[in-house]
């Protein structure tokens, strides 16, 4: 019988500045905890406290880390009632030397939130470009960390003699940092080529079925997954965890529409996202590029998406994407307080984003009308016509029905006469091939 394994404990430490809300501070602290459960740790603890700057040593003030070094230590003696501690998660990007100095001090790991990301991303990552753009972050990240593990190393290891008379040679460390940017520089170059092959795949799916595209944005865990299942009726992995899949999935809009819509899901946005990450990470969002229409969702529960939704803006058109026309989707207003919350709520957002759609994904009658807002932009630039399909020429019947919506048929003693909508070429190529010849 298999032996389960224990949950792996954990506190969360941050500093809150001067500049930084009350609400804006708790809401990346529950980011951090979430972070925390997706990698497997039982938060127990968190610890916060207000200065004016990080401290330059450790991050934490000496009082506040005294005050985690007890409970660390309480938690780890020998008649504890509680398991012990394994990580302290800090909720900024902090230094090598800081880590190294708050280790020491708190007595336990401690993970960054950046690390805590890149652990994540590094766990969820399928594809060949989603493993290959995590590896280059997580050895930017490490790069500089380096020196820092040299000095727990000790005098053995930063120092590897020279040869041939070349003096004392290169040290662990210089090689390690060389190495690391050997394979950084090679990792480059495998992604440069998968990208030109993935933007020639896209053309030639394109070309050869004319097909619209669709791509979900916003925040991690703003319910894009389970959108994407209510549109698509795929079994799209949906879990309650920040990042639960990173790499792009692609389905078709059902029902099916014309033109025939494919909608895909994209990495989620994440608070406090280091800039250097947002790069790394640039081609999964590069449907967000090729899309014709954005669909950006937002959490309409979270108090801090006004933050959220800026942020995915910025983002959008650092990548090139900001003029790519899109629909602020606000979902999960069934979870607005009750019915009388919800309606004050969607009155709100309304008046604030006039062009916006207020959802909750649970429900049907709302997805049909988020679905019904996606065909109509697709459809304002096609055209109708009237088309006569005689008997003699039945075979092109499914080449009209899979290229064209057929609004009306009647038929006669000669054949059909059909009313249809679609694109301009598609409408004239046919008209073109039903022509009375002479």
């Amino acid at each position: 019988m298999p032996v389960e394994e224990e949950t792996p404990y954990a506190v969360v430490a941050a500093v809150q500045l001067p500049s930084v809300s009350d609400i804006e501070f708790e809401a990346s602290l529950a980011e951090l905890r979430d972070l925390a459960k997706t990698l497997g740790y039982k938060v127990v603890r968190t610890f916060t406290q207000k200065r004016s700057a990080f401290d330059k040593a450790a991050y934490l003030g000496i009082g506040k880390r005294e005050e985690i070094r007890r409970f660390v230590n309480e938690h780890g003696a020998a008649d504890a009632d509680t398991s012990r501690i394994d990580v302290v998660f800090v909720d900024h990007e902090i230094s090598p030397s800081q880590a190294r100095h708050l280790e020491i001090e708190v007595g336990c790991e401690v993970m960054d939130r950046t690390m805590v990301i890149l652990d994540i991303f590094h766990r969820n990552a399928r594809s060949r470009a989603a493993r290959a753009q995590v590896e280059i972050a997580r050895l930017g990240y490490m790069a500089p960390r380096l020196r820092e593990m040299a000095k727990l190393a000790g005098p053995q290891g930063r120092q590897r003699s020279g040869t041939g008379g070349r003096g004392a040679g290169e040290s662990h460390t210089e090689l390690d940092k060389r190495k690391i940017r050997d394979r950084i520089a090679e990792l480059q170059q495998e992604i440069a080529a998968m990208e030109v092959e993935r933007k020639t795949q896209r053309s030639r799916r394109q070309q050869r079925q004319g097909l619209a595209s669709v791509a979900l944005v916003g925040y991690t865990n703003a319910g894009k997954s389970t959108l994407m299942r209510a549109f698509t009726g795929s079994e799209v992995l949906i879990e309650d965890k920040l990042f639960a899949t990173l790499d792009t999935t692609v389905r078709a809009l059902h029902p099916e529409s014309v033109p025939r819509v494919l909608v895909s899901d994209t990495v989620g946005f994440i608070k406090n996202l280091p800039h250097g990450l947002v790069a790394s990470f640039k081609s999964t969002l590069e449907e967000a590029l090729d899309a014709a229409l954005l669909l950006h969702v937002i959490d309409a529960a979270d108090p801090g998406f006004e933050r959220q939704l800026e942020v995915t803006d910025e983002v959008l058109d650092e990548i090139g994407a900001g003029a790519v026309p899109r629909i602020r989707v606000f979902n999960k207003i069934d979870q607005v307080g009750d019915a009388a919350a919800q309606l004050e709520r969607k009155a709100m957002l309304r008046a604030q984003y006039p062009d916006c759609i207020v959802i909750s994904a649970q429900r049907n009658d709302e997805i049909a009308l988020l679905h019904k807002a996606i065909v109509a932009f697709f459809q304002k630039d096609l055209v109708e016509a009237e088309l006569f399909l005689p008997w003699s020429a039945q075979k092109l019947r499914g080449e009209i029905y899979s290229s064209c919506e057929v609004l009306e048929e009647r038929t006669d003693g000669e054949g059909a006469l059909l009313r249809v909508r679609g694109e301009r070429e598609a409408v004239q190529g046919l008209a073109e091939q039903l022509r009375p010849t002479r």
